[in-house]
């Protein structure tokens, strides 16, 4: 039987229409972007302008506002170090939340080292900031405020237009990761207000090793370069353009706003399947995270008496996960259901479900089976003990 992959946060294959846009421009169509005297270098420059022009459909942005990197984590930084090690007024603040993709909690963290005040918010038991809080942490001093738009493990959306809200009354700027919202659900940086906002190919049926920052015209003359070097990217991400992936990400932005519109409710009744399913015929199993403001493809279920990694192991026809994918194997309890309040034996015994565009309902219905003799079993073996 072949293998379920239910594991889309942590990537998704390329999609082969994705892969067909990428082809040519890694042999005929070779030339450098940059190289203006020929038409090997026009027609790469033109291809990645024709996928900057597909992200900014996407995300409602504007030409020069589209930064091409190399992932979410570097946008994830370029943001961050940029904003934040370009400011000339000392002291300054970036505000945080204590449930963020690691990559934005250890830049916060470097630049707590550098100088910079860091301040990390908590959550609610659904995983969403307090407004309260976060109006309360706002000073004069904050520089930056960054805020994941679709946590990875639980999939809980934050109310993004309402945060840049206070963030802006206050005179300072909002980044948000939208690496596993983009693609997914609808998203507009000119409805979010928001002013940087990170993405990453691989999550959205792009290829690994490129990604994307969007920053707000006016934010980015006080953005300094994380690299120096020739230019490109208006001076804001130097280094020769990684032309095929570019042409990948520019197509599975356009993938996604002919698919989202059928793909997000289909995908999201699937998820309603799998949870309806596993909630009434297994015993003991809870929901993590808000019911209501979450991403359609993600379930994280708690199996109570069940270690996680134990569950895993035992389940070698589903490839899922215990957390996110950059701390799996640590054997520690996901940090994101900690903060959230999740006691102990219950985050160890979480299971995240991630579902795609190849998911279908026999496949959810073999997984429920699978999981629900898996999770039997291993409570046998404990009472046997």
């Amino acid at each position: 039987m072949p293998m379920i992959y239910l594991d889309h946060q942590a990537t998704t294959p390329v999609d082969p229409r994705v892969l067909q846009a990428m082809l040519p421009y890694f042999s005929e169509r070779f030339g450098n972007p940059s190289s203006r005297t020929h038409r090997f270098g026009w027609e790469a420059a033109d291809a990645v302008a024709r996928a900057r022009a597909q992200l900014v459909s996407l995300l409602n942005a504007q030409h020069e506002e589209i930064v091409f990197t190399s992932s979410a984590t570097e946008s994830n930084n370029c943001a961050l170090r940029g904003v934040l090690l370009n400011n000339a007024a000392k002291p300054a603040q970036l505000i945080t939340v204590s449930t963020e993709h690691p990559s934005v909690l250890n830049t916060a963290r470097a630049l707590r080292e550098q100088g910079i005040g860091v301040t990390f918010l908590g959550v609610d038991s659904e995983g969403r900031i307090r407004l309260d809080e976060l109006s309360a942490a706002l000073s004069s001093q904050t520089v930056l405020v960054s805020i994941m738009a679709a946590n990875s493990e639980t999939g809980v959306l934050q109310d993004i237009p309402a945060i840049a809200a206070l963030v802006h009354e206050r005179g300072a700027l909002l980044h948000t990761d939208a690496t596993q919202a983009c693609g997914k659900i609808p998203v507009d940086v000119r409805a979010w207000d928001v002013d940087l906002l990170s993405l990453a190919g691989h999550k959205m049926y792009a290829p690994k090793g490129v990604g994307a920052l969007f920053v707000r015209s006016a934010v980015q003359p006080k953005l300094r370069p994380l690299l120096s070097g020739s230019g490109q990217e208006a001076g804001l991400r130097a280094g020769t353009s990684n032309v095929p992936g570019i042409v990948g990400l520019g197509a599975a932005a356009q993938l996604a706003i002919e698919l989202m519109p059928t793909e997000s409710p289909r995908i999201g009744a699937l998820r309603d399947q799998l949870e309806r399913r596993l909630m009434t015929e297994v015993e003991g199993v809870v929901r993590n995270g808000s019911a209501v403001h979450r991403l359609p493809h993600v379930a994280n279920l708690s199996f109570a008496g069940v270690a996680g990694e134990e569950l895993l192991t035992s389940l070698p026809g589903l490839a899922l996960s215990a957390g996110s994918a950059c701390r799996s194997g640590s054997g520690e309890p996901s940090y994101v259901l900690t903060a959230m309040g999740v006691p102990a034996e219950l985050a160890q015994a979480a299971l995240r479900f991630g579902l795609g565009r190849d998911t279908t309902s026999v496949q959810i219905d073999s997984a429920c089976e699978q999981v629900a003799e898996a999770v039997e079993q291993l409570r046998q073996l404990q009472v046997a003990d």
